[in-house]
C-alpha cells in the first residue's frame, strides 16, 4: 500500500474524550471513529489489525480441533426463557420486539442458541465430542461504556462451545482450551495470565479469566510474581492428549493468581512476601465449565453407551478479539505512539523516502517495495510529499515494527537504515540484505 493512496485519518492532537492511552492512540492513529457511545466504526488501519488478531484466533482454534461457524446476532427471547436467563441477565441485555410483536434480543452471548442447534442435531454419544466456536459481533449495553474499545457496548468476540459425555472429558476441552490461549496470545506478543475468577451470569464452578497486566486494567489482580516468569513457547501439545493439557493448566495455574472478585487474603499471605503482587489487569478472555447447566434446562441430551439418554456436559470459551487491541496497545506502546508485536502489525514495514521525485530515491523504494511484496510481506510506502520529520512522526504514530528509510545520501554509499520501532536501534544495510533481514524476522509469522 502507498500511503499517498491510502485512508488514514492521523490525529495531531490528543482527544479530549480519550482518557486511557489505547482510545488515545486508536483515535489518533486514525484506527477507529466513535459512532454513538460505546460504537464504533473500524476504519482501515484498525480494521486490519482486527483482521489479524481475528486470524489468529482462528488459526489457534482450529489447530486444536474446534469447529468454526456462525449464529445470528439477533436472538429469539424464548431460547432464553427457556433456559431460566432471560429475566436474569439484567439490562445489559439489549432486548427489543419485531414487528410480530416478538421478544428478540441482540446477543451478548450464545449458550441457549449453540445448545438448541446442538439439541436438534446430535443425539448419540458416539457424536462426542464437539465443539463449535463462531466469532460474532455482540452487544452488552453497558451502563457507562467507556476506554473505547475496551469497554464498548458493541464488540467482537470469539466464543466457543463444547460438548462432552462426561465431566472428566469436558474439563479436558476447559484445560484444552487453556493451552490454545496461551498460544493465541502469545502469538500476538501479550503475556495473558490466567487467573480464578468468579463466573457471573455465564454460571459454572470452574472459571479462569486471561489478564494482561496494565495500569489501566480495570480489574485489580493478585499473584506470585513467578507466574509472570512462565511461557508457553513453541511447544507442542497433543489436543487430545489429557495428561499433557492437564500438565500445562497445573502449570500455569498453582500458583496464586486471582482478581479481586476470588481474593483469598489468607492464601494470598502463604506467598512469599517478596513474591507477592498486587496490580492492574486488563481481561481479555475467559474460559468455563459449567456441566449441565444449560442442558438440564433445555433437555440436550444423548443417547450413552448403555442406551439411556444422558444430559450433556458442557462449557464455553470466549476471547474479546476487539478488546485485544486495547490491551495489546495499552502493552506495547511508548510516548511516541503504538508499536505492534510483528504478529498483528497491519503493515510488515514502512517504507519511507526522504527525498519524494528524486529519481534514484524512487526507484530505490519502488524496488524495495517490489521485493517485499514478492516475498510475501505487506510494506506500507510513505511516497508523500513532505519532510522527513512528519513522515517519521506518521510511522511512529501508527506503530510498525520496522522502518526503512531511503534517502540520496545513503543510497551513494549503497545503503538504506533499517530501524526497529521498539528499540529505536538503527542500522545501515545494503538493500537487499534489508530485504533479507526481514523475511528472516518474519519467518514462521507470515
Amino acid at each position: 500500500m502507498r500511503l499517498s493512496r491510502y485512508f488514514l485519518p492521523v490525529l495531531k492532537e490528543n482527544p479530549a474524550e480519550a482518557q486511557i492511552v489505547s482510545h488515545r492512540l486508536m483515535l489518533r492513529a486514525g484506527m477507529i471513529k466513535q459512532s454513538s457511545a460505546g460504537i464504533y466504526s473500524w476504519l482501515p488501519l484498525g480494521y486490519k489489525v482486527l483482521r489479524k488478531v481475528e486470524e489468529i484466533v482462528h488459526q489457534e482454534q482450529e489447530r486444536v480441533g474446534h469447529i468454526p461457524m456462525l449464529m445470528p446476532t439477533l436472538q429469539s427471547a424464548d431460547l432464553w426463557k427457556e433456559s431460566g436467563r432471560y429475566d436474569a441477565y439484567g439490562p445489559e441485555m439489549l432486548r427489543i420486539r419485531d414487528r410480530q410483536d416478538r421478544d428478540m434480543l441482540f446477543g451478548p452471548t450464545n449458550e441457549e442458541m449453540i445448545t438448541d442447534i446442538f439439541r436438534s442435531h446430535v443425539g448419540s454419544y458416539k457424536d462426542l465430542p464437539l465443539t463449535l466456536y463462531h466469532i460474532q459481533w455482540k452487544f452488552r449495553d453497558e451502563i457507562r461504556p467507556r476506554f473505547g474499545v475496551m469497554r464498548g457496548r458493541e464488540f467482537l468476540m470469539k466464543d466457543g462451545y463444547n460438548f462432552d459425555l462426561t465431566k472428566e472429558d469436558a474439563l479436558h476441552a476447559y484445560n484444552r482450551h487453556l493451552v490454545s490461549y496461551l498460544r493465541t496470545y502469545e502469538r500476538m506478543g501479550l503475556q495473558a495470565i490466567p487467573m480464578r475468577a468468579d463466573s457471573g451470569p455465564i454460571g459454572g464452578d470452574d472459571t479462569h479469566e486471561f489478564l494482561v497486566l496494565a495500569e489501566t486494567g480495570e480489574s485489580e489482580v493478585f499473584y506470585d510474581s513467578e507466574i509472570t516468569d512462565l511461557t508457553f513457547g513453541d511447544r507442542e501439545i497433543d489436543p487430545s492428549d489429557h495428561d499433557a493439557c492437564r500438565a500445562v493448566l497445573d502449570e500455569f495455574t498453582s500458583r496464586y493468581a486471582r482478581t479481586d472478585e476470588t481474593h483469598d487474603p489468607e492464601l494470598f499471605a502463604k506467598v512469599p512476601e517478596e513474591r507477592q503482587r498486587t496490580a492492574r489487569g486488563i481481561e481479555v478472555g475467559q474460559i468455563f465449565y459449567f456441566g449441565t447447566k444449560y442442558s438440564d434446562a433445555m433437555n440436550a441430551k444423548v443417547q450413552g453407551p448403555d442406551g439411556k439418554q444422558v444430559p450433556v456436559h458442557m462449557g464455553s470459551h470466549g476471547i474479546g478479539v476487539s478488546r485485544l487491541l486495547g490491551a495489546i496497545i495499552e502493552a506495547s506502546h511508548d510516548d511516541k505512539g503504538i508499536i505492534w508485536p510483528e504478529g498483528v502489525t497491519p503493515f510488515h514495514a514502512g517504507i519511507v523516502n526522504l527525498k519524494q521525485g528524486d529519481d534514484e530515491a524512487d526507484a530505490a523504494c519502488e524496488a524495495l517495495y517490489s521485493s517485499l511484496k514478492a516475498l510475501g510481506l505487506d510494506p506500507l510506502y510513505d511516497d508523500r510529499k513532505g519532510g522527513a520529520g512528519m513522515k517519521f512522526a506518521t510511522m511512529d504514530l501508527i506503530g510498525l515494527p520496522w522502518r526503512i528509510t531511503v534517502g540520496p545520501r545513503g543510497l551513494k554509499n549503497g545503503v538504506v537504515e533499517l530501524t526497529s520501532r521498539r528499540t529505536g536501534e538503527s542500522e545501515e544495510l545494503p538493500p537487499e540484505q534489508a530485504v533479507e533481514k526481514l523475511a528472516r524476522i518474519y519467518a514462521g509469522i507470515v
